[in-house]
């Protein structure tokens, strides 16, 4: 289908798309910090709050790689003017809501056309933007990721607290002018004749939703009906021609790795986000705009720092910097767990820890999933990469609601003790991961050696 060279002259779309992440980042993180509010207007539980954050994420995930295997055979321009368009009605629809259930489908039909923009970015950058390079045009997309999760605090603060959060929708409709500056400077690309897998599309996000439904209600028909689920979407995955997961990404170990490890950074850093805004609130006594003005300074550190770290990233390697990022978020994890308790400022500097890691992850591990997958498989694989960790960020904000349920309103900081206790567990076994998979390089350098 793609006739189209990698140049550097494709640099200046990365800009725009980031500009597009910016916005649809910013839309994650301002209702974190609306959650409390919105949990009193609504008189909802931790657990059932948590889906305006997990249920965005799992349609992330379903249709994150829904778009991203469809520019395998349609323009990308084309499918993120869709995605932007359902984007942007949904917002409209979610400024008039009155009601839970009004406000929830909003946010998950804002996340089936958001859904479009970061996985298409990320399969643009690996397709147009050349190897030696490719590397700053992650880290530029991570930044801007960085700087939503920074600005989207402030911004959502500031609005919950001196408007509302229904207000918090007219920010997101923004990105509808993006879409004529899309047309003028991203390629113009063919169509390719192909079948896409409605079928193992639908098993997919059916046995991901059912799973995360049990994670939050431990109801044994949800685990039953998930784990069914799945298995017929294996099944399909590997008698169907054209299946909506290839069985080479699932197959290939080291994809594995770097996929889970960007699974657990995920669910740290959507943990820390959803725990953040209803500790500050219940243990400090913090409104809505001090929360995010509290957040803030991590966020912007890393925005800054991103652009570095394409640079090391470039000049380095991909594996010191997934390294650097695991110190980063256990350092994070640990601060939480020993200081968050002791002051807000604790948050603050445990936040920053959070942020720069989370943005040198994403970073580093997409452009490693870029460089050890072949060219045919690097949207699928960068897709399916960005579907887990949209159900990390899901799985990160059940995870959290649980946890913290098990006590009662109004939380005191002992409270907090047990969900950051386990973050710092799955930051050791995400550590002994990127562990394995550095012994598996060493082992696949020295067999070429020896064939050599």
């Amino acid at each position: 289908m793609n006739q189209i060279q990698p140049s550097m002259k494709h640099f200046k779309t990365v800009f725009l798309l980031s500009a597009s992440i910016l916005i649809v980042v910013m839309n994650t993180t301002m209702f974190n910090i609306a959650l409390p509010n919105i949990l009193r207007e609504f008189s909802l539980q931790p657990s059932e709050g948590a889906w305006i954050v997990s249920g965005y994420s799992i349609v992330l995930a379903i249709f994150t790689i829904t778009f991203t295997r469809l520019s395998d055979y349609l323009p990308i321009r084309n499918l993120l003017t869709i995605g932007i368009l359902i984007f942007s009605i949904s917002s409209i629809l979610g400024f008039f809501s009155s009601s839970y259930i009004v406000l929830l489908t909003a946010r998950l039909c804002q996340a089936a056309g958001a859904a479009a923009i970061p996985g298409l970015s990320m399969v643009f950058a690996g397709r147009y933007i050349p190897m030696e390079r490719r590397g700053s045009a992650y880290a530029l997309i991570a930044s801007a990721t960085s700087l939503g999760f920074g600005l989207g605090p402030v911004v959502g603060g500031l609005i919950t607290d001196y408007l509302d959060w229904n207000f918090l929708f007219i920010v997101t409709v923004l990105v509808i002018i993006v879409i004529p500056i899309l047309f003028k400077f991203m390629p113009a690309e063919g169509t390719q004749k192909g079948t896409f897998d409605v079928i193992g599309a639908l098993l997919s996000g059916t046995s991901v939703t059912l799973l995360l439904l049990y994670a939050s209600t431990f109801n044994s028909w949800y685990l039953m009906s998930g784990l069914i689920t799945a298995a017929l979407l294996w099944l399909r995955i590997n008698r169907t021609k054209t299946p909506f997961i290839q069985p080479e990404l699932i197959r290939n170990k080291h994809y594995r790795r770097i996929v889970f490890m960007s699974y657990i950074g995920f669910t740290l850093h959507f943990a820390v986000l959803f725990l953040m805004p209803i500790m500050l609130e219940q243990v400090y006594d913090r409104g809505a705009a001090a929360i995010g003005f509290i957040i803030f300074p991590g966020a912007m550190l890393s925005a800054v720092a991103a652009i570095y770290v394409g640079r090391l990233i470039d000049g380095y390697g991909n594996i010191r910097i997934l390294m650097l990022s695991q110190i980063l978020l256990m350092i994070s994890a640990l601060v939480f767990f020993f200081f968050a308790g002791m002051s807000p400022y604790g948050i603050m500097v445990a936040y920053m820890f959070t942020s720069f890691g989370f943005s040198s992850l994403s970073s580093s591990s997409t452009n490693e999933v870029s460089r050890i997958l072949p060219s045919e498989l690097i949207g699928a694989g960068i897709g399916l990469k960005q579907q887990t960790q949209f159900i990390g960020s899901a799985s990160g904000s059940v995870l959290a609601g649980i946890l913290l349920e098990i006590y009662s309103q109004p939380y005191t900081a002992a409270n907090f003790k047990l969900p950051f206790g386990v973050l710092i567990g799955l930051m050791l076994a995400s550590s002994a991961v990127l562990y394995l998979y550095t012994l598996g390089l060493r082992e696949r350098k020295r067999n070429r050696a020896e064939v050599s």
